[in-house]
């Protein structure tokens, strides 16, 4: 079984659906339902007894562009675990290379960052090469970086606190720094973090990392390691945008790659286009008038 969810542009879209649905019968999947979402108005699911998830990926794009989409192998529900990157991801910058610009070197971060962001370069030595570059930074840069440039993404504590309302545990996983992670963490909501920690002396950054790297493997095993306290068949969601969160995408029930780089994109089973992180909530089947900024465990 698959189901599939897009949040429809309502211009045209009966046009564009029955389009689709030809061209999932002629790729040998019909189509069992299709229809919009009571209680998320422009939601368009579509359910095929059978089929294969990247094909009717592929032919949902075509027809209706690019998309907020989720495709699952089973009926979707509220997850139980969240587990998210955090750089453009939750916030909408990349922190090292915001940093770097205090040190003004943020062209030449950038560019590293975006390299290994699209997989083009091994995650740890390009890490460690940036964090090398900003020795002598004095720490307190950190914190005028964070007030003045780190901005959570629209919908990003709606997110994160709606589904802690509905019982789902939240984590913050990144390959960026706890002197960042730790207050977004708590402004949007997460129960725990978990990153890199810089090294710091006499006041200033020594260039180098204090204890072990947080990275692709590190973003899996905390997903495996959360969920296997859930017990059976609890649901997990997973959401980054770059080649070091793709592991964590593809072992998550709804792997959702928010405004990805393109191997991000293409390993998710889940894409988010727009701009609002709220998208995730529609597809869930999470109707606006539950949705919470605030959320109080007590």
């Amino acid at each position: 079984m698959l189901i599939a969810r897009l949040i429809a542009d309502m211009d045209g879209v009966e046009t564009r659906l029955d389009a689709a649905l030809r061209a999932c019968a002629d790729a040998g999947m019909p189509v069992a339902m299709a229809g919009m979402l009571d209680f998320c108005s422009d939601v368009l699911q579509i359910s095929l007894p059978n089929g294969e998830r990247a094909r009717l990926t592929g032919i949902l794009t075509e027809h209706f562009g690019e998309c907020d989409l989720l495709v699952a192998d089973r009926e979707i529900e509220v997850p139980r675990l969240f587990v998210s990157d955090m750089d453009s991801t939750m916030i909408g910058q990349e922190c090292i290379d915001e940093l770097a610009d205090f040190a003004g070197i943020k062209d030449k971060v950038a560019d590293i960052t975006e390299r290994a962001m699209r997989g083009e370069l091994e995650f740890e030595s390009a890490l460690k090469e940036r964090v090398g570059l900003l020795e002598g930074l004095e720490e307190g840069a950190i914190a005028t970086c964070l007030d003045q440039r780190i901005q959570p993404v629209p919908g990003a504590r709606a997110l994160v606190n709606t589904l802690r309302s509905k019982g789902c545990r939240t984590v913050l996983v990144t390959g960026g720094f706890h002197h960042f992670a730790d207050p977004v963490a708590e402004q949007l909501g997460f129960e725990r973090v978990v990153g890199n920690r810089l090294g710091v002396a006499g006041g200033a950054l020594t260039g180098l990392l204090a204890g072990p790297v947080s990275d692709a493997s590190t973003k899996l095993a905390t997903l495996e390691d959360e969920r296997s306290q859930l017990g059976e068949g609890a649901r997990v969601l997973a959401t980054g945008d770059g080649a070091n969160d793709i592991p964590m995408i593809e072992a998550a029930d709804y792997g959702i790659a928010y405004r990805a780089k393109p191997k991000a994109r293409e390993a998710a089973n889940g894409r988010i286009a727009s701009v609002e992180l709220t998208a995730i909530l529609k597809l869930l089947g999470i109707a606006e008038s539950e949705w919470v900024e605030d959320f109080d465990p007590a």
